[in-house]
């Protein structure tokens, strides 16, 4: 699968060494002149797709900068600290753990836009996979990008470290067998926390689904109960997603991420906030009350950073648990969510739970199925009659949306699914969105195959 969000596939599959080999000389040779970082999560299969990827970039005369094991916003920051000409970080995120993945990133330590992205797809689909520079580049270890990471979230003004360690929390932190366990709990020993750990050897042997939604928490809920924690977070594979679970073991939502990050921002900063198609109105609550506008773009990070950009907004994300604060860099970063929330537990005085009921309940159900056997087209055309009488967004798949209600509907970037995301204020409401959207795309798709 090709998008905005990388090139992802199943290792031995669809995403062979070859192919990662061909796409990383593809990426390096649309980049200006310079150093490529490279970084993995913790998959298992991570050293064989990474060291294909190296020798790609090697092949295009790249010389690059591995910095090994490392979450996905470290990578991105290491690409702006040495002044590279892009990175590339090898993980497939939430996805399961059969597929791996590329993610590219510019001189900026962004990821690319999609006219860029397009670029290097067309620049693969065309050359010759076997041309090499008359020049081979040269490999390097880098140790320091974690540190580099870790300052840059310390040094943010909106964050008391002095407050934060006077307040002394514990929290137990699931580091899903990757990344995140070897970034966030040095992070929380800064700020003075008790840090107890959950599958935070970064093994990538997976112990539970990779999203961090709340079904998929039990063991951190357990957790937090067993050391009357303040609270836990669990983060995914790369660790570019945050969700939390209060001191009651209860896990908030990942929604609440975004939510409650900017929140902690707003109190210092006021400004902008932008997010995707389908984040929570929640954050819409937590806008108004600070007097601020909210955007909304096409999901995927790089549309939000974008018009983040452009709006210089002061804070930003997704409501997969994505926060992105600008002031750190433009990107969703695990660790800046944790220190945000542990910046507003120690300044109010408040538990997670009591911050987390200050904001609007909703109820919202995420949903997916398998893609339609038509045209995207015909399958709109049924969505459209489905919902006829709610206001209509086509900027990303189909947003149908009323009084305080919406649904979304539109085709992954990551998995071969369409997924159906909706929310309203009563959850027999919200079921019956998601129903009848679902009811819309099984017709069709049994329509497709008659």
């Amino acid at each position: 699968m090709i998008s905005v969000a990388g090139v992802r596939g199943i290792v031995g599959d669809s995403l062979t060494p070859e192919v990662v080999s061909r796409f990383a000389a593809a990426f390096a040779r649309e980049l200006p002149p310079g150093a490529i970082v490279l970084g993995r999560d913790a998959r298992t299969h991570g050293p064989l797709i990474s060291g294909a990827a190296a020798e790609g970039l090697l092949s295009a005369g790249r010389d690059v900068v591995d910095i090994g094991l490392a979450t996905t916003p470290t990578t991105e920051i290491a690409v702006e600290h040495l002044r590279a000409a892009g990175g590339v970080i090898v993980t497939a995120s939430h996805n399961p753990s059969e597929w791996n993945a590329l993610k590219f990133l510019n001189a900026r330590g962004e990821f690319l836009g999609s006219a860029e992205g397009a670029a290097v797809r067309a620049r693969f689909e065309r050359e010759d996979p076997v041309a090499a520079a008359v020049v081979r580049g040269t490999r390097r270890m880098e140790s320091s990008a974690l540190e580099w990471h870790l300052e840059r979230v310390l040094g943010l003004d909106v964050i008391d470290v002095a407050r934060i360690r006077a307040r002394a929390l514990r929290v137990v932190v699931d580091g899903c067998a990757s990344v995140g366990g070897i970034a966030v709990p040095p992070l929380l020993a800064r700020l003075g926390a008790d840090v107890i750990e959950l599958d935070c050897e970064p093994t990538g042997r997976f112990t539970r689904e990779l999203e961090p939604l709340p079904e998929h928490l039990g063991a951190l809920s357990g957790r937090v109960r067993e050391h009357r924690a303040d609270f836990g977070v669990a983060l995914d594979p790369d660790a570019d997603r945050a969700a939390f679970v209060d001191g009651n073991g209860v896990p908030l939502g990942e929604e609440y991420t975004v939510a409650l990050g900017t929140r902690c921002v707003l109190e210092k900063h006021r400004g902008p906030v932008v997010t995707n198609l389908s984040t929570s109105l929640i954050l819409e609550a937590v806008c108004h009350r600070g007097g601020v506008p909210l955007h909304r773009t096409r999901v995927g990070e790089a549309h939000v950073v974008a018009k983040m950009q452009a709006v210089r907004a002061v804070a930003g994300g997704e409501g997969n648990g994505g926060m992105i604060l600008p002031a750190a860099h433009y990107g969703r970063d695990g660790l800046v969510a944790v220190a945000l929330i542990a910046q507003l537990v120690s300044a109010g005085g408040r538990s997670l739970r009591e911050l987390a009921d200050e904001l609007p309940r909703t109820a919202m159900i995420k949903s997916k199925l398998d893609r339609p056997d038509e045209s995207w087209p015909r399958t709109a055309e049924r969505l459209k009659a489905a919902f006829a009488g709610m206001a209509l967004d086509e900027a990303d798949g189909l947003r149908f949306s009323g009084d305080r209600e919406w649904v979304h509907v539109r085709a992954s970037g990551t998995e071969p699914v369409v997924r159906v995301i909706a929310e309203s204020e009563d959850e027999e409401r919200t079921r019956s969105l998601v129903a009848r959207a679902r009811r819309a795309l099984e017709g069709v798709r049994a329509e497709g195959t008659s």
